[in-house]
């Protein structure tokens, strides 16, 4: 299946070389040093087991210059997406299956939401109108990511833990097309399924994107660090259960309770979540993704999580002052 990844970083970058590893015609977009060492001597990805892995693919700067596709995976970070929604238009032939992969929740959450909010465009997720102008979301099929990865060096992926990229159309159905993405992540060697509630799986990976991502980030603690603190741990639980009152006012069914996904994300280890790599980077953060959105819905619904908000907050100072300085923020060990 030829195939576009917009954006090579931990996830993207994971997805397109086992993509391309299995036969398929990918390219990836990307920038700057990680970029170029793409080009120069492919992707390569080390798997959690040690293994190593070159896949070659195609590597541009410019989404434009990729051509038409079967399928666009969009993997960079939520607030990056407005930088690509025009340019992805390029890139879609009559029957393009469009695959969202970005942490916390999408934009087009109520599209084909089947109630009185069917439709309503989340303002913190795209306050411009954007993204529902120029990404047709008919074409969407929502994917939750749960391996971890990160990158190491400029054109090297290191897989952590996980496998998994649960996928399903945004109003339930079955289809011919999401078969096909299910085959092709399998072929890829992930394990995926296919789902009549996308969303559901969206807030139970929200769980933890909404509560370890920040918490990591303003403590520079690793998931198991964080779960096992008792103040912390504490914290992240208040987090997910104001969480689940906002999600259960919409509709959403919790399979698992509050301390099995604790439990979950501390048996990962000693991983950084996403978030504290962008703040050791001195990228920025996935604020409105991960947490501002979750506050939006709740308002929308009547349900206030103040436990959200004050790490909201914070997180938010955090990330306006990393981008006012240029900087990024590292714990080192004292001379």
């Amino acid at each position: 299946m030829r195939t576009c990844v917009v954006g090579a970083g931990a996830i993207g970058g994971l997805m397109g070389a086992k993509l391309a590893l299995a036969g398929n015609d990918v390219t990836v977009t990307d920038q700057g040093a990680h970029l170029e060492a793409i080009k120069k001597d492919g992707l390569k990805l080390i798997w959690e087991d040690g293994s190593e892995h070159v896949a070659q693919v195609k590597a541009i700067d410019n989404v434009a210059d990729a051509g038409e596709q079967d399928l666009v995976i969009l993997a960079v970070k939520a607030h990056f997406l407005d930088q690509v929604a025009r340019e992805s238009e390029t890139l879609m032939g009559p029957d393009t299956i469009i695959m969202t992969v970005q942490n916390g929740l999408p934009w087009w959450y109520f599209h084909k939401h089947g109630d009185e909010h069917d439709g309503k465009p989340l303002k913190t997720l795209d306050p411009s109108g954007v993204l529902t102008k120029h990404i047709d979301a008919d074409r969407i099929i929502g994917c939750v990511v749960y391996p971890a990865a990160a990158v190491t060096e400029p054109g090297v992926i290191h897989h952590v833990e996980g496998d998994r990229f649960p996928l399903g159309e945004l109003d339930g159905s079955e289809s011919e097309r999401a078969q096909k993405l299910h085959d092709l992540l399998v072929d890829a060697g992930f394990r995926s399924r296919i789902l009549d509630d996308i969303r559901s799986e969206i807030w139970l990976k929200a769980w933890g994107n909404l509560s370890f991502n920040p918490i990591s980030a303003l403590t520079h603690a690793t998931l198991v660090d964080i779960c096992q603190f008792p103040e912390t741990r504490e914290l992240a639980a208040d987090m997910m259960r104001e969480a689940q009152d906002i999600a259960e006012a919409l509709g959403i069914t919790f399979r698992h309770t509050i301390e099995k996904r604790i439990a979950g994300a501390e048996g990962v280890g000693a991983h950084k979540t996403s978030m504290l790599q962008d703040v050791e980077a001195g990228r920025s953060l996935e604020t409105e993704a991960l947490i501002g959105s979750i506050l939006e819905m709740g308002e929308m619904v009547g349900k206030p999580a103040p436990a959200i908000k004050a790490v909201y907050a914070c997180v938010k100072l955090l990330n306006k002052v990393m981008l006012l300085e240029g900087g990024g923020v590292k714990v080192e060990k004292a001379a």
